[in-house]
Protein backbone atom coordinates (compact mmCIF):
# COMPACT_ATOMS: atom_id res chain seq x y z
CA UNK A 1 0.00 0.00 0.00
CA UNK A 2 2.91 2.36 0.66
CA UNK A 3 4.14 2.03 -2.92
CA UNK A 4 1.21 2.35 -4.31
CA UNK A 5 0.31 5.69 -1.93
CA UNK A 6 3.78 7.01 -2.80
CA UNK A 7 3.58 6.81 -6.54
CA UNK A 8 0.24 8.30 -6.06
CA UNK A 9 1.40 11.22 -4.18
CA UNK A 10 3.93 12.32 -6.80
CA UNK A 11 1.66 11.78 -9.86
CA UNK A 12 -0.77 14.14 -7.91
CA UNK A 13 1.74 16.67 -6.74
CA UNK A 14 2.23 17.00 -10.68
CA UNK A 15 -0.99 17.14 -11.49
CA UNK A 16 -1.70 19.71 -8.51
CA UNK A 17 1.41 21.65 -9.54
CA UNK A 18 0.14 22.24 -13.00
CA UNK A 19 -2.93 23.84 -11.82
CA UNK A 20 -1.43 25.83 -9.35
CA UNK A 21 -2.21 29.74 -9.77
CA UNK A 22 0.24 31.44 -7.67
CA UNK A 23 -1.20 31.43 -4.13
CA UNK A 24 1.07 30.93 -1.81
CA UNK A 25 -1.65 30.02 0.67
CA UNK A 26 -2.70 27.20 -0.92
CA UNK A 27 0.38 25.89 -2.89
CA UNK A 28 2.32 22.60 -2.74
CA UNK A 29 3.65 22.90 0.36
CA UNK A 30 -0.20 23.91 1.56
CA UNK A 31 -1.10 20.43 -0.10
CA UNK A 32 1.89 18.36 1.54
CA UNK A 33 0.94 19.67 5.06
CA UNK A 34 -2.79 18.79 4.79
CA UNK A 35 -1.43 15.22 3.78
CA UNK A 36 1.23 15.20 6.31
CA UNK A 37 -1.97 15.54 9.11
CA UNK A 38 -4.52 13.19 7.20
CA UNK A 39 -1.82 10.91 7.76
CA UNK A 40 -1.62 11.17 11.29
CA UNK A 41 -5.51 11.17 11.55
CA UNK A 42 -5.37 7.77 9.15
CA UNK A 43 -3.00 6.31 12.02
CA UNK A 44 -5.76 6.40 14.12
CA UNK A 45 -8.59 5.51 11.20
CA UNK A 46 -6.84 2.54 9.72
CA UNK A 47 -10.25 1.39 8.29
CA UNK A 48 -10.43 4.48 5.77
CA UNK A 49 -9.09 3.99 2.69
CA UNK A 50 -5.88 6.09 2.50
CA UNK A 51 -5.61 6.27 -1.31
CA UNK A 52 -9.11 8.23 -1.88
CA UNK A 53 -7.50 10.46 1.20
CA UNK A 54 -4.42 11.15 -0.54
CA UNK A 55 -6.07 12.10 -4.09
CA UNK A 56 -8.78 14.53 -2.40
CA UNK A 57 -5.50 16.49 -0.08
CA UNK A 58 -3.62 16.99 -3.22
CA UNK A 59 -6.60 17.78 -5.38
CA UNK A 60 -8.75 19.81 -3.18
CA UNK A 61 -7.80 23.06 -4.72
CA UNK A 62 -7.99 22.30 -8.53
CA UNK A 63 -10.07 25.36 -8.52
CA UNK A 64 -8.95 28.22 -5.91
CA UNK A 65 -11.31 30.92 -5.62
CA UNK A 66 -10.19 34.09 -3.85
CA UNK A 67 -12.52 35.10 -0.47
CA UNK A 68 -14.48 38.13 -2.27
CA UNK A 69 -15.38 36.23 -5.50
CA UNK A 70 -19.32 35.73 -6.12
CA UNK A 71 -18.48 31.59 -6.63
CA UNK A 72 -16.36 31.05 -3.57
CA UNK A 73 -19.37 28.69 -2.05
CA UNK A 74 -18.81 26.49 -5.50
CA UNK A 75 -14.64 26.50 -5.68
CA UNK A 76 -15.41 23.21 -3.70
CA UNK A 77 -17.88 21.73 -6.49
CA UNK A 78 -15.85 22.65 -9.13
CA UNK A 79 -13.00 21.18 -7.99
CA UNK A 80 -14.02 18.06 -7.60
CA UNK A 81 -15.86 17.91 -11.08
CA UNK A 82 -12.13 18.79 -12.55
CA UNK A 83 -10.27 16.34 -10.05
CA UNK A 84 -12.37 13.55 -11.54
CA UNK A 85 -12.00 14.27 -15.09
CA UNK A 86 -8.28 14.88 -14.68
CA UNK A 87 -7.92 11.50 -12.34
CA UNK A 88 -9.89 9.85 -14.85
CA UNK A 89 -7.80 10.26 -17.47
CA UNK A 90 -4.90 9.56 -14.94
CA UNK A 91 -6.18 5.89 -15.22
CA UNK A 92 -7.10 6.74 -11.24
CA UNK A 93 -9.27 3.55 -9.88
CA UNK A 94 -13.11 4.42 -11.13
CA UNK A 95 -14.80 2.94 -8.03
CA UNK A 96 -13.01 5.60 -5.60
CA UNK A 97 -13.61 8.63 -7.78
CA UNK A 98 -17.27 9.16 -6.21
CA UNK A 99 -15.55 9.54 -3.14
CA UNK A 100 -12.53 11.47 -3.91
CA UNK A 101 -15.12 14.24 -5.28
CA UNK A 102 -17.38 14.01 -2.18
CA UNK A 103 -14.16 14.21 0.56
CA UNK A 104 -13.16 17.65 -2.14
CA UNK A 105 -16.67 19.07 -2.16
CA UNK A 106 -16.86 18.92 1.78
CA UNK A 107 -13.56 20.33 2.74
CA UNK A 108 -14.62 23.58 2.19
CA UNK A 109 -15.92 25.93 4.95
CA UNK A 110 -17.57 27.91 2.90
CA UNK A 111 -19.32 25.33 0.57
CA UNK A 112 -20.73 24.16 4.20
CA UNK A 113 -21.12 20.34 2.79
CA UNK A 114 -21.32 18.11 5.56
CA UNK A 115 -19.06 15.44 5.38
CA UNK A 116 -20.91 11.95 5.52
CA UNK A 117 -17.67 9.49 5.02
CA UNK A 118 -14.69 8.73 6.91
CA UNK A 119 -12.36 9.84 4.35
CA UNK A 120 -14.01 13.43 3.71
CA UNK A 121 -13.74 14.00 7.35
CA UNK A 122 -10.06 12.79 7.56
CA UNK A 123 -9.44 15.55 4.73
CA UNK A 124 -11.62 18.76 5.97
CA UNK A 125 -9.90 18.17 9.50
CA UNK A 126 -6.65 17.95 7.69
CA UNK A 127 -7.54 21.14 5.57
CA UNK A 128 -8.68 23.38 8.38
CA UNK A 129 -5.49 22.24 10.52
CA UNK A 130 -3.83 23.80 8.16
CA UNK A 131 -5.24 27.35 9.29
CA UNK A 132 -4.24 27.17 12.64
CA UNK A 133 -1.00 27.06 14.40
CA UNK A 134 2.21 29.40 13.33
CA UNK A 135 1.58 28.38 9.46
CA UNK A 136 -1.99 29.07 9.62
CA UNK A 137 -1.29 32.50 10.96
CA UNK A 138 1.22 33.19 8.34
CA UNK A 139 -1.20 32.24 5.59
CA UNK A 140 -4.08 34.25 7.31
CA UNK A 141 -1.93 37.22 7.22
CA UNK A 142 -0.32 36.54 3.34
CA UNK A 143 -4.44 36.18 2.32
CA UNK A 144 -5.23 39.41 3.66
CA UNK A 145 -2.13 41.20 2.15
CA UNK A 146 -3.92 39.84 -1.15
CA UNK A 147 -7.19 41.07 -0.33
CA UNK A 148 -6.04 44.58 0.44
CA UNK A 149 -6.88 44.44 4.38
CA UNK A 150 -5.17 46.02 7.51
CA UNK A 151 -3.92 44.08 9.93
CA UNK A 152 -5.52 45.07 12.36
CA UNK A 153 -8.05 47.90 13.78
CA UNK A 154 -6.11 51.54 14.47
CA UNK A 155 -7.28 51.75 17.88
CA UNK A 156 -9.24 48.71 19.01
CA UNK A 157 -7.32 45.67 17.44
CA UNK A 158 -9.43 43.39 20.45
CA UNK A 159 -13.14 44.71 19.11
CA UNK A 160 -14.44 45.22 22.43
CA UNK A 161 -15.93 48.52 21.27
CA UNK A 162 -17.11 47.11 17.57
CA UNK A 163 -18.32 44.62 15.56
CA UNK A 164 -15.50 42.18 14.31
CA UNK A 165 -14.50 42.37 10.49
CA UNK A 166 -12.25 40.21 9.26
CA UNK A 167 -12.20 41.57 6.00
CA UNK A 168 -11.19 44.14 7.15
CA UNK A 169 -8.97 43.93 9.95
CA UNK A 170 -7.03 40.68 9.35
CA UNK A 171 -6.74 39.97 13.25
CA UNK A 172 -10.06 39.99 13.67
CA UNK A 173 -9.93 36.85 11.84
CA UNK A 174 -8.50 34.62 15.14
CA UNK A 175 -11.55 34.76 16.46
CA UNK A 176 -14.44 35.39 13.93
CA UNK A 177 -13.18 32.15 12.05
CA UNK A 178 -10.38 30.28 13.50
CA UNK A 179 -11.38 29.99 17.20
CA UNK A 180 -14.49 28.09 15.55
CA UNK A 181 -12.61 25.45 13.83
CA UNK A 182 -11.08 23.14 16.64
CA UNK A 183 -14.73 22.42 17.88
CA UNK A 184 -15.88 21.82 14.08
CA UNK A 185 -13.17 18.92 13.58
CA UNK A 186 -15.09 15.87 13.14
CA UNK A 187 -12.23 13.57 15.16
CA UNK A 188 -10.59 13.35 18.43
CA UNK A 189 -6.96 13.81 17.18
CA UNK A 190 -8.21 16.61 15.12
CA UNK A 191 -9.67 18.18 18.20
CA UNK A 192 -6.52 17.69 20.33
CA UNK A 193 -4.47 19.45 17.88
CA UNK A 194 -6.63 22.19 16.74
CA UNK A 195 -7.23 23.33 20.61
CA UNK A 196 -3.42 23.13 21.10
CA UNK A 197 -3.10 24.88 17.64
CA UNK A 198 -5.65 27.75 18.48
CA UNK A 199 -4.07 28.21 22.38
CA UNK A 200 -0.95 29.42 20.34
CA UNK A 201 -2.83 31.86 17.93
CA UNK A 202 -4.29 33.81 20.82
CA UNK A 203 -1.21 33.43 22.89
CA UNK A 204 0.13 35.42 19.42
CA UNK A 205 -3.29 38.01 19.65
CA UNK A 206 -1.87 38.92 22.76
CA UNK A 207 1.74 39.69 22.08
CA UNK A 208 0.79 41.44 19.13
CA UNK A 209 -2.15 43.54 20.83
CA UNK A 210 0.54 44.59 23.34
CA UNK A 211 3.29 45.79 20.98
CA UNK A 212 0.57 47.05 18.50
CA UNK A 213 -1.25 49.17 21.29
CA UNK A 214 2.00 50.22 22.74
CA UNK A 215 2.21 53.59 23.87
CA UNK A 216 4.08 56.16 21.80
Amino acid sequence: MNTLLNTWQARLAALATAAADGDGAHDLQHLHRVWRVARQLLDEHPEADALVVLAACYLHDLVNLPKNHPQRAEASRLAAAKAREVLLAEGFPAALLDAVAHAIEAHSFSAGIAPTTLEARIVQDADRMDALGAVGLARMFYTAGRMGWSLAHPDDPLALHREKDDQAWSLDHIEVKLATLPASMNTPAARRLGEARLAWLREFREVFVAEWSAPA
